[in-house]
């Protein structure tokens, strides 16, 4: 039977099914996650792109014990908005965290537009995604 344990030394393989469903729960948003002893998984596009990844929104989630929103500017999402959450214990103190691209911060039009390219290249995994009303002329 197969286990998993989500604790202060979770390794990357315990935290990956719990992250992939939260990864395809939000239409395949990037999503990163950590224990508080050992960086964690990245996943984008239904792949695990790093199982050693850490990033500077999970620790400071780690830290505070406390949701993060946050633009890094530095790391892997650089310049994107990202929202965490920190994984707490049965006590209450943080034992890890999860967080994902935040697509709330991205309706921000002024970060929007002077990130446009960024997100969408994190987001679609391609630069240009096809917008909406493109989608559905196409479909015409």
């Amino acid at each position: 039977m197969d286990q998993y344990v989500i604790s202060t030394g979770s390794r990357p393989h315990d935290l990956l099914p719990v992250v992939m469903a939260f990864h395809e729960l939000l239409n395949r948003l990037p999503v990163t996650a950590r224990s508080l002893q050992y960086p964690g998984v990245r996943i984008e596009n239904g792949v695990v792109i790093d199982e050693a990844y850490s990033g500077p929104a999970l620790e400071e989630a780690i830290r505070k014990n406390s949701l993060v929103r946050a633009t890094p500017s530095a790391g892997s999402y650089k310049g994107i908005p990202v929202v965490v959450a920190p994984l707490r214990n049965s006590t209450g103190e943080a034992i890890g965290a999860i967080g994902v691209v935040d697509m709330t911060g991205i309706f921000d039009l002024a970060t929007l537009m002077e990130h446009q390219s960024d997100i969408i290249r994190q987001v679609c995994g391609t630069d240009p995604c096809p917008l909406p009303s493109e989608a559905i002329d196409a479909k015409r």
